[in-house]
């Protein structure tokens, strides 16, 4: 199984890169993902290129370049990195919390088990983070600079990056922030934020959940504390029950939602490889989440289209993929936000969501999953 999940890594890699990665400007050293495929010009060039969708272009090059290091992958990871930097005009940093974190979790990545060393852009990326805390403002931080919107997709990597990089105190404050203010009593899951009025945003997303999965992970290994381990039981026991179908990740979508479910797997696979512990709850929610990983890997596997010899993965897992056309409408960017396109697999985001799953799943698999 775990040759299985490492050949369909490479296919889902292979895939990615061959649509999708390119020169940025046709600058050498460089590296960056078209954000649609079949591309118009626009993305080409590169004038859309959606900052956080690349930082997890990034974070699926360390996956690859952790499952099999070789010298090709580890130049890849300094390539794309230097044009993020690059592309972002500004350098690391931009407006949103939640962007300038997933950017963060990525970069941290690669310098902790590669050595592509990007120390100052970590720095000034967790500078930022951590001095967005505003509890006087009824936070956690908010989800973009100015604005008063505290919500889970900004804390949940945040706190995971701060965790990491030993701001354990912070990174437990936001975890307990988000269980008091974001979880959802009637079903355990993670509601999407708070406005400073007190108003509570109830929609329910995949990744919201996954982001909380990794943080109260993080800390139960590093802190100790038993909430910690408690939370992630009952949280991924409600994302069974409410986002699963036969532990089936249910739904998705494209646009920014191409990239939720993925990373709900990503750190279902934490959950799996790393939760400490060894009463019957540690157990199971171990069990649980790997069985997760592994079964939503298999009907994504099932599901996908084979085009040119790579996979096309569906933007929901559990239905077959639908082949996107150069005549379909391409996704738009509207109030901070990357609306799918007409068919949600010519995105990057959902590629990258499909990528992600097969490492996923390779992880769980070399940890001894079934």
């Amino acid at each position: 199984m775990q040759e299985q999940w490492s050949q369909r890594a490479d296919a889902a890699e292979g895939a990615v890169v061959a649509r999708h990665v390119r020169r940025l400007w046709a600058l050498p050293g460089t590296a960056l993902a078209v954000v649609a495929w079949p591309p118009v010009r626009r993305e080409r060039m590169f004038f859309r290129w959606h900052y956080w969708w690349q930082a997890h272009l990034l974070d699926c090059a360390v996956d690859a370049a952790s499952r099999e290091p070789t010298a090709k992958r580890r130049r890849r990871l300094a390539k794309i990195a230097r044009a993020h930097r690059i592309r972002n005009i500004s350098g690391w940093t931009n407006n949103y919390y939640d962007d300038m974190a997933w950017l963060g979790l990525a970069l941290e990545r690669a310098q902790r088990l590669h050595a592509v060393d990007n120390r100052g852009g970590i720095q000034a990326l967790e500078m930022e983070l951590f001095d967005a805390w505003s509890p006087e403002s009824g936070g956690g931080i908010p989800w973009r600079k100015g604005d008063t919107f505290f919500n889970a997709p900004a804390n949940g990597p945040a706190s995971i990056l701060l965790a990491r990089g030993g701001r354990l105190w912070r990174a437990q404050a936001m975890a307990d922030w988000m269980d008091a203010t974001l979880r959802d009593p009637a079903t355990g899951l993670i509601l999407d934020g708070i406005r400073g009025s007190g108003d509570l945003d109830r929609a329910v997303y995949s990744y919201c959940q996954g982001v909380v999965l990794g943080v109260e992970t993080e800390l139960a290994v590093r802190v100790g504390a038993s909430r910690h381990r408690e939370r992630v039981h009952a949280l991924v026991n409600s994302v069974d029950t409410h986002l699963c179908r036969e532990c089936v990740i249910v739904g998705g979508g494209g646009g920014d939602g191409g990239l939720f479910d993925g990373i709900l797997a990503r750190y279902l696979a934490l959950v799996a490889t790393s939760l400490p512990g060894d009463t019957d709850e540690d157990e199971r929610a171990r069990m649980l989440a790997a069985s997760i990983v592994l079964r939503s890997a298999e009907a994504a596997w099932e599901n996908r289209l084979e085009v040119e010899d790579h996979p096309l993965f569906g933007a929901s897992w559990e239905t077959e993929a639908r082949l996107p056309g150069p005549g379909h409408t391409v996704a738009t960017f509207s109030g901070g936000t990357v609306r799918s396109s007409a068919v949600p697999e010519r995105d990057l985001s959902v590629q990258l969501s499909g990528w992600m799953l097969m490492e996923a799943a390779y992880t769980v698999s070399a940890a001894g999953y079934r």
